[in-house]
């Protein structure tokens, strides 16, 4: 069989790709960058990297008051920078070709770290807002370099042509547009000086704006970031920071933790939330590169536990994606999480040690956080357990608190268990922890780790049981055939009956039911159901023989010492039923459906009982 001959050039010839600019730029508005504003952040990032490749190539004295101009004035939008700038050789290199960077050129950035683009594709990001681009630009790598004049169109073809050095009065570059009708929401000035207020507040070139109106033009980064000024004393430097951290977070912060990684050039702060937040709920951090806001959505800079801070920094080596909205994942953004979880965990040692009263206040809003940070840091653990809240039979306190009252503290699995049995547990002198949320079983059961003293063990139904009194020989033998009664009534739900005497005195009937039993009893019933089959089979063999449920009677309960006098035998399985109804809801665990129905029709029958007595 011959296979027809689909190409007429050679095998294996080479062949270059072809660029549709019309839907490149389509790609990056909608899927690359977030919003057509983005615009205005590349042009200062083009900017700045272009004062700081002429700063590498010049003496300090000769570059300063070099900086960033800004004009808009509805009409037009303009961007100067006394920057590198470019020859006709880099015009045709670098602005004509996607993702070609001068950035990653030899000679001009031999080190790439001092910049914050090196993809070669922000210049696109114009074509968000306007149809043509227009460049004017002057080397300053070349003595009397004549100006270069680059226009760019959305439809992918481009004019160059050179022009007199007296074009451009110095070295640098001028990015001119004109915007789009339906781009003038992006481009008004008002806008446009937003915008460079939002991404340039903290970069390190001074940046001016000018709205056109012949009034002078206004600074857009006119002092340093907090954490580089200089302060005449610490207190007035905390206040500072805790104000900065205010504007830009909208709370005031509970503490201001500040941040400074010099392996990484990274300096901020983390605000420490005044309120509790729910669990693993992660929030943005604003985090600066070089000066230049990338995402005010950065949860990757610190660990999924510090839910309780907020963060912002400007970092040096911190690698943007191509879109510079996020951060790339490396080792480094790994290395630089790690030390801030350090230092918040510090912040927390020093709070422990130094500050009681922030401490609780701190516990009181994030104890959540600090438990889940607990259960794997061992120091936090030594640090904080004792100190840390929990819901008790003694009400919400302190574990330290709790275990010097009780010496064997007994915790729940459940929330659940734990409301079935706090009343009765707490009036019989026992003390159980509720172990039921994210995190507290486990730390409890650590406790003997920092208090050697202290005994902590599992809350079982025997545990509880054997708590309460039994009642003498001649009353239960006077309510057996009650007790017997109620037993048949209660054996669809495989439920024992027992009496007991125990506090408080209002409560009638205790049902003691863990959530493992009750599973087991839902298996085994599945098992029953389904025997035979290849679901009876496995069902079987993971069958464990399950404890039965207990509906405990307290006979020092009026109600349950006329229930056990009944004699009527529907009577008094009814009573049984409604008693065992009663437990249930109390218990606040989810109701089966033959248990609603139930507490339904015995209430139906006493009211019926009671209606026909009447008459």
């Amino acid at each position: 069989m011959t296979l027809p001959d689909t190409t007429s050039s050679p095998l294996g010839a080479d062949r270059t790709f072809q660029v549709d600019l019309r839907g490149l730029v389509d790609l990056l508005s909608h899927h690359l960058y977030s919003s057509p504003r983005v615009y205005l952040r590349e042009l200062l990032q083009n900017a700045v990297d272009a004062l700081t490749a002429r700063q590498r190539l010049a003496p300090a004295g000769e570059t300063a008051g070099l900086g960033i101009r800004l004009y808009a004035d509805n009409t037009v939008v303009r961007v100067e920078d006394d920057g590198v700038g470019l020859t006709e050789a880099d015009v045709h290199s670098f602005l004509a070709t996607i993702g070609r960077s001068s950035k990653r050129a030899e000679g001009i950035a031999q080190q790439r770290a001092d910049f914050i683009g090196q993809f070669g594709i922000g210049l696109l990001s114009c074509f968000l807002v306007a149809d043509e681009i227009h460049v004017l630009s002057r080397s300053a790598r070349t003595p009397d370099a004549p100006a270069v004049e680059w226009r760019g169109r959305g439809d992918g073809s481009y004019t160059v042509r050179t022009l007199p050095s007296s074009a451009r009065s110095g070295p640098g570059t001028t990015v001119t547009l004109t915007p789009r009708a339906d781009a003038a929401e992006w481009t008004r000035a008002q806008q446009v000086h937003a915008l460079a207020r939002h991404f340039g507040s903290l970069l390190r070139h001074p940046v001016t704006f000018d709205d056109g109106s012949g009034a002078p033009a206004v600074p857009v980064n006119p002092e340093p970031a907090p954490w580089a000024r200089a302060y005449p004393t610490p207190g007035a430097r905390s206040r500072a920071l805790a104000a900065y951290g205010e504007e830009v977070f909208g709370f005031v912060p509970l503490d201001t933790i500040e941040l400074d990684l010099p392996a990484v050039g990274l300096k901020g702060i983390a605000c420490v939330l005044p309120d509790t937040v729910p669990a693993g709920r992660r929030h943005g951090h604003r985090v600066h590169v070089k000066g230049m806001l990338l995402s005010e959505q950065a949860e990757e800079i610190l660990p999924e536990w510090a839910f309780f801070a907020r963060c912002v920094v400007d970092a040096e080596s911190l690698r943007p994606t191509a879109s510079r909205e996020s951060l790339y994942e490396d080792d480094t953004l790994a290395a630089v999480r790690d030390a801030l979880a350090e230092r918040l965990r510090a912040w927390i040692a020093r709070a422990a040690a130094s500050d009681p009263d922030l401490l609780g206040r701190f516990l009181q809003a994030h104890h959540l956080a600090v438990k889940s940070l607990a259960v794997h840091d061992d120091e936090i653990l030594r640090m904080l357990l004792p100190w840390l809240p929990f819901e008790t039979t003694d009400g919400h306190t302190t574990l330290d608190e709790f275990a010097r009252t009780h010496r064997t503290v007994l915790v729940t699995s459940s929330v659940e268990e734990f409301r079935q049995v706090a009343a009765i547990a707490s009036a019989a002198g026992l003390g159980v922890v509720n172990g039921g949320y994210t995190y507290d079983r486990e730390l409890v059961h650590r406790l003997p780790e920092i208090r050697p003293e202290a005994t902590v063990a599992d809350l079982d139904p025997e545990t509880l049981t054997a708590h309460l009194d039994p009642v003498d020989r001649e009353t239960e033998l006077a309510a057996a055939a009650y007790l017997a009664q109620a037993r048949d009534a209660l054996a669809v739900f495989d439920c024992d009956v027992a009496l007991r005497t125990f506090q408080p005195a209002s409560a009638p009937a205790l049902l003691v039911d863990s959530r493992e039993a009750r599973h087991e009893r839902t298996r085994s019933q599945l098992a029953r159901e389904q025997q035979g089959g290849v679901w009876g089979d496995i069902l079987g063999a993971l069958r464990q023989e399950a404890p039965r449920a207990q509906l405990i009677l307290n006979q020092l309960n009026p109600l349950v010492r006329t229930a056990v006098t009944i004699d009527e035998p529907e009577l008094a399985r009814t009573s049984a039923e409604a008693l065992y109804g009663q437990a249930a809801m109390l218990s606040r665990r989810p109701l089966r459906p033959a248990e609603s129905s139930l507490i339904n029709r015995s209430f139906l029958d006493l009211l019926a009982h009671a209606l026909r007595k009447d008459s």
